[in-house]
């Protein structure tokens, strides 16, 4: 597809939409959202409304069919992802989903090969991967400030959420929604970003419990991974400590990196000379990653989150959870 403005589709008016993604739609260049869809129409109207989106829709067929939709983006529960996807191949039309690509890369296969059949794009949000503050990462391993990189390793750990205490509906948790837990939800950013820095992973095992009890999902992970480049890999994820943190340690044989996935602390490099470096995130978010969403539909550029890298994601989480 190479044209001036792409005119988008969205499914799914859920909170992600509200800050994170939606608004990103319609004030980047060159984009606009026309068409929204909710199950509930209510919903939908709302969100239209609120939002000033020309359309909407409960009719998801209908959507991604509409003569006047350019491109579709899927923002619901992973166990739809799918689905979605393989009708907006059918129809022809590039389409980005939310992240973790699918609840299994068997599924994350199908989407791929539907699209390599139709001849268009599909992507995948790991909006991460087009934040100016890891690109910085990626340049100070490119560049050598560390040496060689031997070893990545993730420290993650939080406190439980109340609404899972409180025994809430919670999709983030249900494996059949979901793929997994928070482990899925939010690994899956590290890890995929990992893969940006260091190439796909080649191997990945695990432990994996649950250690409150609060819902059926893991809640506790360890996990050990080798990356294509050669590049070692470690983390530690738990969802039911006392005290939150969030990092990451980059080690090379000339010096290391100290970064967070999801904190606001100043990103550390030491070893050959010391700096730190932590730009502003847009808001909303996603606006960079929808950015070069328009940039590739329009023939300027390659988008950093495609289909195989996001898919290589699920595998390897996958294979650390496997029992």
């Amino acid at each position: 597809m190479k044209q001036t403005k792409i005119r988008w589709g969205m499914i799914g008016c859920g909170s992600v939409t509200e800050r994170k993604s939606g608004p990103a739609f319609w004030q980047v260049d060159a984009s606009s959202l026309d068409l929204v869809m909710a199950r509930r129409e209510e919903q939908a109207k709302d969100y239209s409304e609120r939002h000033g989106i020309p359309q909407y829709t409960t009719d998801v067929a209908e959507l991604i069919n509409h003569p006047e939709i350019d491109a579709i983006y899927v923002a619901t529960p992973p166990d739809s992802h799918r689905d979605y996807a393989l009708m907006a191949a059918k129809a022809g039309k590039p389409c980005v989903v939310e992240k973790p690509m699918a609840l299994t890369t068997a599924e994350c296969d199908e989407m791929i090969a539907a699209f390599e059949l139709a001849n268009v794009p599909l992507f995948v949000a790991y909006y991460r991967r087009s934040l100016p503050r890891f690109k910085t990462v990626s340049e100070w391993v490119s560049q050598g400030k560390i040496g060689k990189v031997r070893h990545i390793h993730w420290t993650y750990h939080r406190s439980p959420n109340p609404d899972d205490i409180a025994g809430e509906t919670n999709w983030r948790v249900n494996p059949r929604q979901a793929g997994g837990g928070y482990f899925v939800d939010l690994a899956s950013h590290g890890l995929n970003l990992f893969q940006q820095w260091f190439g796909d992973i080649t191997l990945a095992q695990g432990i994996a419990v649950n250690q409150q009890g609060y819902y059926e999902a893991e809640d506790a992970v360890s996990a050990s991974f080798a990356f294509e480049s050669g590049v070692l890999g470690s983390g530690y994820w738990n969802f039911a400590a006392a005290t939150r943190e969030d990092r990451v340690e980059i080690i090379g044989s000339e010096g290391r990196i100290l970064c967070s996935v999801f904190g606001d602390e100043a990103f550390v490099l030491e070893g050959v000379e010391s700096l730190t470096s932590l730009q502003e995130n847009p808001d909303p978010v996603q606006y960079f990653h929808v950015e070069n969403l328009v940039k590739h539909l329009t023939g300027r550029e390659t988008h950093p989150s495609l289909g195989k890298s996001a898919r290589n994601t699920t595998w390897a989480m996958e294979q650390i959870l496997s029992k």
